[in-house]
C-alpha cells in the first residue's frame, strides 16, 4: 500500500536491511508492534514497506523532532538492540527531506 502523505515538505526515514533468517515470529511481532506505536505518535504521516532478500520500509513525518522522539522510544531501542543482536545481518538508515512528490493512479 502506498502512503498517502500530505504536500512537501515533510521527511522520510528509509530503513534498508538484509535479515538473518531465523526468529521470524518474535521479528514480526516486535516489527507490528513498532508499526502501530508509531502510527499514534504525532508527527507520523505513513508508512511502506517490502522485504525479498532486501528489506526497505521507509517511515514519513512532518518534521526531525517527531524522528528524534521515535528514535528514543523504549520499545524503539529494544527493537535496535534485538536487530544488531539477533534480526539482521546489516542496515543502514537514511534520513531525507521530501521536497517534492506526484503521483500516478490508473
Amino acid at each position: 500500500m502506498i502512503a498517502e502523505t500530505p504536500k512537501p515538505p515533510y521527511y522520510a526515514v528509509i530503513f534498508t536491511s538484509v535479515r538473518i533468517p531465523e526468529d521470524e515470529s518474535r521479528y514480526a511481532k516486535m516489527a507490528n508492534k513498532l508499526e502501530e506505536m508509531a502510527k499514534q505518535q504525532n508527527g507520523f504521516l505513513g508508512i511502506e514497506s517490502v522485504r525479498n532478500d532486501l528489506g526497505i520500509t521507509v517511515s514519513y513525518w512532518s518534521d526531525l523532532d517527531s524522528i528524534r522522539k521515535r528514535k528514543s522510544q523504549a520499545d524503539h531501542l529494544l527493537a535496535q538492540k534485538m536487530g544488531r543482536e539477533k534480526w539482521y545481518k546489516c542496515y543502514k538508515i537514511r534520513i531525507a527531506l521530501v521536497e517534492r512528490d506526484y503521483n500516478f493512479e490508473n
